[in-house]
């Protein structure tokens, strides 16, 4: 996979602390919160393709990913191979072959990503499946209905009227992975190959999860039409169960947040707001 250079200042890769891993090249730097480094080194005398994430986020919790990948010895997540804690924390990852959708799909004008959604409804669906003693999943502020001056300056007092008067009575708690949508989902042949980033994984509220994997994004062009997101949640179902009307719920309170973030975008912005009318009814 082809990552750009480097587009930020970052910490040294090479003046981290490894024990179990020797760096020799930086190939890209990903677009990520942390800084991280898609790489080539040696680990146990042999040489490697890896990906050195260190925290630079605030709530980074890189710790709670090495902990949740060892306990649900799931294949297609990545193995840690190094990470240190506490100052400069890191956790170098062996790479994962495969493409995320954005590039399969490009523009995806020819509707291709409905060869491809019911499967990745089901992965989460197995995803939600799995068993252990976690944690529950960090506080965010996607979990909480924004200010209501932010729905009046937008003329979306009704949004945030469903939002206050629909709120789920109970959270349906399983294990979630946190942060599963496309950029996260890795594919080979037409089938996922990889799943990455479990630094906010833990015990978390369901549809919630299912919700933030179904939104489009700003310059996303699948889980567009009602079709795809049905296709979705159809491999979710064959193997669990959810809420309908929660997830329905959360779609509206994280597209709420993602109004903002893609508030420049006049095409985006008109989808969003489409969205807000059919599901705020």
């Amino acid at each position: 996979m082809k990552h750009p250079e480097k587009w930020r200042e970052t910490v040294d890769p090479f003046g981290l602390p490894y024990k179990n891993f020797k760096l020799i090249k930086v190939l890209g730097y990903p677009h990520a919160g942390n800084d991280v480094f898609h790489a080539v080194g040696v680990h146990q005398g042999e040489e490697v393709e890896v990906y050195i994430k260190v925290a630079r986020q605030v709530g980074a919790d890189l710790e709670n990913e090495v902990q949740v990948i060892a306990q649900i010895n799931l294949e297609m997540a990545p193995k840690v191979i190094d990470y240190n804690f506490g100052n400069n924390s890191f956790v170098v990852l062996l790479a994962k072959s495969g493409e995320r959708l954005s590039t399969i799909l490009k523009s995806n004008e020819d509707k291709s990503s409905l060869e491809y959604l019911f499967e990745y409804g089901q992965t989460l669906a197995k995803i939600h499946s799995i068993s252990g003693d976690f944690n529950s999943v960090k506080d965010r502020r996607f979990f909480h209905v924004p200010s209501k001056s932010f729905f009046e300056e937008n003329d979306l007092v009704f949004v945030y009227n469903y939002l206050v008067e629909n709120k789920p009575i109970v959270e349906n708690k399983c294990f979630c992975h946190g942060d599963f949508h496309y950029a996260n989902v890795l594919w080979e042949n037409k089938h996922i190959s990889a799943i990455l980033d479990f630094e906010l994984a833990g015990l978390g509220n369901k549809e919630f999860d299912i919700a933030w994997a179904i939104i489009r994004r700003p310059g996303q062009s699948f889980l567009v039409e009602r079709e795809e997101v049905q296709l979705f949640l159809n491999g979710y179902s064959s193997l669990s169960s959810y809420n309908t009307e929660y997830v329905k719920y959360y779609m509206v309170l994280v597209y709420s947040y993602f109004y903002q973030i893609g508030i420049k975008s006049e095409e985006y912005t008109y989808y969003v707001r489409e969205v807000f009318k059919e599901l705020c009814k």
